[in-house]
């Protein structure tokens, strides 16, 4: 074998004629963006978003134990299964279990970690670091623990959603609070506020898996990022950027332990991915409220219906999963506003109105695709 620079040299094949493009190695995954038009039929956020982060075969039966717990999101998951009759231990208005009547103020990583830690293992700490909406404190108290243990030991299923990654912490014992401090107890020689990094998010799933898998070792589990922005930042920069960087940090927290951790992070394995945040992000861009923060029902309904059709044996019908989308993209501000009452109301006679219109998609690249499900509603509605 030659060892010659020249003999180990790549051999590439140069030309400028105008309009020839030689064809880069593309390696086994690869992936494209779609464009306007691609984004314009119900199949859309499964085929161009979900793609890749979906079991080999759905997994939630009417008899699956779920547990969901995390950001305010984690909530609107709960209620939609809970309400299409799947079961919801964490919808048991009995248990005074935290992660039940607090659950979605659980906002960061490390006091989810703290429920599993306490829940599980009894862990201690020093300072009281969890307080209720109101600025109760909440205690460790053991009967409450026990209920909690008594959740996590009876779910098939976690779905942890994660919220941001700026917190307030005691910097004399390290403990992290599940929100902000009471003003009345704050002391400023020892309540701190950081932005946590992607290794500290990373460890902190990574503790959570492995104590579930300790626990409870034939659960599965579900993570997902809230698409909620923050609703203000501690740090001396804009709201705007600093939610970004909120939210990337868990982002990469959450696929860099997914990568980690290897084969187990897919088809059937334990620890899967929902991306609630990219659909919301990238499918409908900004279609929140004008708070900026909350989303229109529409959008939401059709989120949980995807989750549905993605993770749940009892399947929504491709009726159902048109009107969703047209619905979520009318409320979102990509299609007439109209369309939306047309389709709550069923009302086949506004639908035929809003198909009159000469132009019904706000993106032109969309018209042809969206009128094309439009007039399918419409033939639905009129049979």
């Amino acid at each position: 074998m030659n060892d010659t620079p020249a003999a180990n040299a790549l051999e590439f094949q140069h030309t400028r004629k105008e309009g020839v493009h030689r064809t880069w190695f593309r390696g086994a995954h690869t992936n494209f963006t779609p464009d306007r038009a691609g984004m314009a039929t119900p199949d859309a956020a499964r085929r161009w978003v979900v793609d890749g982060w979906q079991p080999e075969q759905p997994m939630i039966t009417p008899e699956t134990r779920i547990t969901a717990f995390g950001s305010c999101f984690a909530a609107n998951i709960s209620n939609w299964l809970a309400a299409r009759n799947y079961s919801v231990l964490t919808r048991d208005e009995g248990s005074n279990a935290y992660v039940v009547k607090c659950g979605e103020g659980m906002v960061n990583s490390f006091v989810i970690r703290q429920q599993f830690e306490w829940a599980f293992e009894g862990a201690r700490f020093e300072e009281e670091l969890w307080h209720g909406y109101s600025a109760e404190s909440y205690g460790y108290d053991e009967e409450v623990r026990r209920q909690t243990q008594e959740i996590f030991a009876r779910t098939d299923l976690f779905i942890l959603t994660f919220g941001l990654s700026e917190v307030w912490y005691d910097e004399v014992s390290g403990g992290v609070f599940w929100r902000s401090i009471p003003q009345d107890v704050y002391d400023p020689s020892r309540h701190k506020f950081r932005v946590t990094t992607v290794e500290e998010n990373k460890a902190n799933i990574r503790a959570i898996h492995d104590l579930i898998r300790r626990h409870r070792p034939e659960a599965r589990i579900i993570c997902t990022l809230s698409p909620v922005p923050l609703i203000a930042t501690f740090r001396p920069v804009s709201c705007i950027s600093a939610n970004a960087v909120s939210k990337s940090v868990l982002r990469v927290a959450i696929d860099e332990l997914m990568r980690e951790l290897g084969p187990e992070a897919s088809g059937d394995g334990v620890l899967h991915y929902w991306p609630s945040y990219e659909i919301v992000t990238d499918v409908f861009h900004s279609p929140f409220k004008g708070d900026r923060r909350h989303l229109p029902k529409a959008v939401l309904d059709y989120i949980m219906m995807l989750f549905e059709q993605v993770w749940c044996e009892r399947q929504p019908s491709e009726d159902e999963m048109r009107r969703h989308w047209l619905a979520a993209l009318s409320a979102a501000g990509l299609v007439s506003d109209r369309l939306e009452t047309a389709i709550r109301e069923a009302d086949s006679g506004k639908v035929a109105r809003v198909l009159a219109k000469r132009r019904i998609a706000r993106h032109p690249e969309m018209e042809a695709g969206i009128r094309a499900e439009v007039e399918r509603l419409a033939e639905t509605l009129r049979a």
